[in-house]
């Protein structure tokens, strides 16, 4: 007996913080066609793991050597400990950030579109972002740090940068994309390729393009996405004349060129990082798939 009284005791006071909660709870009501919380800039991620191209030198005196367990790791991500071949005699402080990128190569160099191979040669080389390491211990001319942020494994030979801040542009309302919208005058370039050499993209995607600061590109800046009907030379292959027949479904009495159609606007990206001449861009929308050899221009 009392054991049950003992239950019907606990039960009651658990009824009564029940209903106290119940009073002193704030309720949230939710909008189902709005997020809770809307992005309103690239998350970071999306900054610090766009990689770049740059023909300029990059620094490679800093590089990471090596890391724990070596004999039995190929590759090193979050939270293993490597080995930077600086350290208290370079300057280097317990607390330093460095950013690890390294030198990408396309392993197939096989062009998805016409002029992309020259393209990318006079745009300089293509950098991967690794990550970030902290240095947790330092002697007098190696250090130790542990990988804590990671966009990619990191190897044996890596370069090591001092971390620099990089900014997170602001989107612009996605209600104002336009897809008629007029020509607009500024540099025009093309989708070159995409982070690890990808040749079709979607919202998310990080993208290079052949314009740069010498094309008066900065960061922050929307380029518009578009594509010519009818042309077969910049995208994969299509039917031959398709913007004008289409064999069962219909012609034409005239042959239209590409450059009789207006063009479609497909989608639009924020410029991310810019150098000589490229950027990276983030696609913040796409009405439908984008490729490699898509024309850009600055909005």
């Amino acid at each position: 007996m009392r054991a049950i009284a003992t239950a019907m005791s606990f039960a009651t006071l658990m009824l009564a913080l029940g209903a106290s909660a119940q009073d002193t709870a704030q309720v949230q009501v939710v909008n189902a066609n709005r997020p809770l919380h809307e992005a309103t800039s690239p998350d970071y991620t999306a900054t610090y793991c766009s990689g770049f191209i740059t023909d300029e030198k990059v620094p490679s005196e800093i590089r990471l050597m090596s890391g724990e367990e070596s004999a039995s790791k190929i590759v090193f991500t979050s939270g293993d400990y490597v080995y930077i071949n600086r350290g208290a005699a370079q300057g280097v402080r317990v607390g330093d950030r460095f950013s690890i990128v390294r030198p990408d190569k396309d392993p197939n160099e096989v062009p998805w579109f016409k002029w992309q191979l020259k393209l990318l040669k006079a745009m300089g080389t293509q950098y991967v972002d690794a990550g970030q390491v902290q240095i947790t211990t330092v002697h007098p001319n190696v250090s130790i740090g542990m990988i804590k942020f990671s966009c990619d494994y990191m190897q044996r030979g890596d370069i090591a940068l001092p971390m620099a801040e990089r900014p997170s542009p602001p989107y612009k309302p996605a209600e104002k994309f336009d897809k008629f919208a007029p020509v607009s005058g500024k540099s025009v370039g093309m989708l070159v390729a995409g982070l690890g050499f990808t040749e079709a993209y979607g919202k998310n995607s990080t993208v290079y393009v052949n314009l740069g600061t010498n094309q008066g590109v900065k960061v922050g800046d929307y380029l518009r996405v578009f594509r010519y009907e009818g042309s077969t030379a910049e995208t994969s292959q299509n039917f031959p004349d398709y913007q004008y027949s289409m064999y069962g479904f219909g012609s034409t009495p005239v042959k239209y060129k590409w450059n009789d159609m207006p063009r479609n606007v497909i989608g639009e990206g924020i410029v991310m990082n810019v150098t000589h001449n490229a950027c990276a861009i983030f696609v913040t929308y796409s009405k439908i798939d984008l490729y490699a050899g898509d024309y850009v221009e600055i909005e």
